[in-house]
């Protein structure tokens, strides 16, 4: 069992960056391809970013790209997602993800979630 707890949400102003944290709770973590999630109010989850194993690699949503780095720390046992220039749009609760299989985790059939964090942008 790994257990993802995340941080770092709030509420601010569009144009701003935040940056959220995801903690595993076990060193099985580097085993794990994470990711991040986002839900908005009415809406499906939906993909944001992704990172492999190695951190080597990552993946993006389009409507993030150019805006949100995901980066990780194996040593920390931590995921990261830096977002920049957010927009209103962005506006949603996130959920980190991990899975052993990084396509599963890219088309969202993840093994653990976080309990997600709120982020509001306002205009």
């Amino acid at each position: 069992q790994v257990q993802l707890v995340e941080s770092g949400g709030g509420s601010v102003q569009a144009g701003v960056s935040l940056r959220l944290s995801c903690a595993a709770s076990r060193r099985t973590f580097n085993n794990y391809a994470m990711g991040w999630f986002r839900q908005a109010p009415g809406k499906e989850r939906d993909f944001v970013a992704a990172i492999k194993r190695s951190g080597i690699s990552t993946y993006y949503a389009d409507s993030v790209k150019g805006r949100f780095t995901i980066s990780r720390d194996n040593d920390k046992i931590t995921v990261y997602l830096q977002m920049n220039s957010l927009k209103p749009e962005d506006t949603a609760v996130y959920y980190c993800a991990a899975d052993s299989d990084y396509n599963s985790l890219l088309a969202g059939v993840v093994d653990y979630w976080g309990q997600g964090t709120q982020v509001t942008v306002s205009s």
